[in-house]
């Protein structure tokens, strides 16, 4: 028997609209928002981390600012938020629909983690211990979910060994509890569009958001909230480019190259995750360029039980970018 009844799910890769998929099919079968992202937990990090808060309207959200940056708040923090989110909503009968694209977050809930934290596993350190500092990276980037993309500390060996035994924990060697997991009762609805299209889309929206003010927002962050830069740094992406652009590092459009570069290369890695949750038995039903009223339709026929077939497009089975679904 589920822990929970049935939930929604948006994901998909960065820029594609998840936001407003989601917040439309919240209003239309009277749900809520839990956010399914990393970084939007922090309070302040708003531009950087794409909230559009605006989108919400009167459609309630979780997960969201609750917490301040540089705050310890890791995996385990959030399924323990997430969970007790979706009781609560679900406790006023109302439908959670998760929105996010932090994957590993995702499958946490999809599978029902029972996370107490990574103990240190000696075996795994022994061999880690005979891999240079290069041959560790190698490996943590193998092992490693898009969200790993704040891991900066690179330089630092046992940091790195250590990051390798954290990822391999949460991923794989957790004790699972299936009862607790969202997979068997939940509806999974993907954001779809071609590669070439999600590229172009990313760089509009950088450049949208380097205009609405993303650099003042982070220097703010800097010299009012005083974030140090190592922390802001760790977030990744936008908060790490930009504070190396702000501290003199280098000049706005080598920041601006090099972060469109690092988020196309971030896309290509939740890419990856999402085939990895295909191959692993998760139904994603990939809906072409967000069309609510197709989501809709998925959304009115599995809240009425109708039990739904496998999505025509499988990310797992093709190139991305190369197969339309029919």
């Amino acid at each position: 028997m589920n822990f929970f009844p049935k939930t929604i799910i948006v994901t998909g890769p960065t820029a594609t609209g998840k936001t407003a998929l989601a917040v439309e099919l919240a209003r239309r079968f009277d749900g809520e928002i839990i956010s399914v992202d990393s970084r939007q937990v922090f309070r302040g990090m708003d531009i950087g981390s794409g909230k559009d808060l605006a989108e919400y309207g009167d459609v309630p959200y979780h997960l969201i600012d609750v917490a301040d940056p540089g705050e310890p708040y890791d995996l385990f923090a959030f399924v323990r938020d997430a969970r007790s989110a979706l009781a609560d909503i679900v406790r006023r009968n109302k439908l959670p629909v998760l929105c996010g694209g932090s994957v590993l977050y995702l499958d946490a809930l999809l599978k029902g983690y029972s996370l107490d934290g990574a103990k240190p596993d000696m075996a795994l350190r022994e061999n880690l211990d005979k891999l240079s500092l290069a041959e560790l990276n190698r490996k943590l980037d193998e092992l490693a979910p898009p969200d790993l993309e704040q891991f900066k500390d690179r330089d630092n060996a046992l940091r790195v060994r250590r990051a390798i035994e954290n990822t391999l924990a949460a991923g794989s060697a957790v004790r699972r509890n299936v009862e607790a997991g969202l997979l068997e009762n939940s509806l999974v609805i993907g954001v779809y569009y071609p590669r070439k299209t999600v590229h172009e889309r990313v760089e509009s929206r950088l450049d949208s958001r380097l205009q609405q003010g993303m650099i003042e927002e982070i220097k703010y962050l800097h010299d009012e909230k005083h974030v140090a830069w190592k922390t802001l740094e760790r977030y990744g992406l936008e908060y790490r480019h930009v504070s190396e652009y702000l501290q003199g590092k280098c000049d706005y459009t080598v920041m601006r190259n090099t972060l469109l570069y690092s988020i196309r290369k971030f896309v290509k890695r939740q890419d990856i995750w999402f085939r990895k949750l295909e191959r692993e038995g998760v139904n994603i039903h990939w809906v072409e360029n967000g069309n609510a009223d197709v989501a809709a339709d998925l959304t009115t026929r599995f809240l009425a039980g109708e039990v739904l077939p496998e999505s025509p497009l499988k990310l797992s089975e093709t190139f991305y970018g190369t197969q339309s679904s029919k």
